[in-house]
């Protein structure tokens, strides 16, 4: 320190001297210099004052470079951007801002993304939430696991008047594993997205479905509308018999699948969360699969359109160790606490 003080020193009573004297002296401390470096040609260490003495006039008048004699040019020019990284590096440093996620937290969200492969960002966060755990939903993305696949995509309402009178139907095909094709009816409510019914048949007939939708419904909680397409097993026998139980029935236009959106949505839910996971043996086991995605679906999975619940709702527990339990044989996983 005791020399920079000096060096200063030095160049305020330069400021008074003549340009002769000046010139005489800068000989000398050069010729001085030329013979040190004769005597004694290893490399000489320099201190972080050194450095700065020299890379601060550089700074400031870049032809000062020329007059280096024990240090090569090239060397206080990478001094200086090496300072020049630790300026930015100091000024950029971590103040303030969002605290950190606990370790434990980020490992729960790891271990709710491998578990369920088939879960986005939004599914993890609504989990989260049923468990007291407050945390952003872009930390959740940002702590979860990383693989190839698409995202988890939300989906937009088209019905909002009067949803809980109206129930949507609609059939899907799953094959068997001899190649034998199997009939799926499903029964929704559009109040909450839940399910109300899941049948199962090889010939899906008119009488069979107006039999499936007087069970789903009953003869107390009759929907006031239902929703389906122009399907040729919707015959006559079940217009008549949906007429009679005093529901008023809505075909939607040819070839308009999506003005049966919230089922056509459910039925691509199901295949991608559950039958393209499973090989369907039968009917019996094609009924025992689906029953369970229903439990699963109503009583458990949260929704994006349900501010994150279920639609059957689970109310929020903070007390007790997380724990899960495997649905539909580990493609699924319920998140409890205990």
């Amino acid at each position: 320190m005791r020399e920079a003080y000096s060096l200063v020193w030095s160049v305020l009573v330069l400021l008074f001297r003549s340009r002769v004297s000046l010139e005489a002296e800068i000989l000398i401390l050069r010729h001085q210099l030329n013979i040190q470096r004769r005597h004694q040609p290893e490399r000489v260490a320099f201190s972080a004052m050194d450095r700065l003495i020299f890379v601060g006039p550089y700074r400031l008048v870049p032809n000062t470079i020329k007059a280096l004699t024990i240090v090569k040019p090239d060397t206080v020019i990478r001094w200086h951007r090496a300072g020049f990284r630790l300026y930015w590096r100091w000024k950029s440093r971590h103040r303030c801002g969002r605290p950190t996620v606990p370790l434990e937290i980020r490992r729960l969200i790891r271990e709710m993304s491998i578990a369920n492969p088939l879960w986005g960002a939004p599914r993890i966060h609504g989990e989260l939430l049923k468990l007291g755990i407050e945390i952003g939903q872009t930390s959740v993305a940002k702590y979860m696991a990383r693989r190839r696949g698409p995202p988890s995509q939300g989906w937009k309402t088209f019905l909002r008047n009067h949803a809980d009178g109206i129930v949507a139907v609609d059939l899907f095909v799953v094959p068997t594993i001899s190649f034998r094709l199997l009939y799926g009816l499903l029964i929704m409510g559009h109040g909450r997205r839940q399910i109300l019914w899941f049948g199962v048949t090889a010939h899906p007939t008119a009488e069979w479905i107006a039999n499936q939708l007087t069970q789903a419904c009953g003869w107390e909680q009759i929907p006031r509308y239902l929703v389906r397409d122009r399907d040729q097993a919707y015959g006559a026998i079940f217009v008549r018999r949906v007429r009679s139980i005093g529901i008023r029935d809505h075909p939607t236009s040819f070839c308009s699948p999506w003005q049966n959106a919230y089922a056509e949505r459910l039925i691509g839910s199901i295949r991608r969360e559950c039958i393209d996971h499973v090989v369907v043996f039968g009917e019996r086991h094609l009924r025992h699969v689906l029953l369970s995605y229903q439990d699963y679906y109503n009583a458990t999975r949260t929704h994006l359109s349900l501010n994150k619940d279920a639609p059957v709702p689970r109310g929020l527990e903070w007390a007790g160790n997380v724990v899960c339990r495997p649905i539909l044989g580990g493609l699924h996983h319920q998140y409890g606490r205990m």
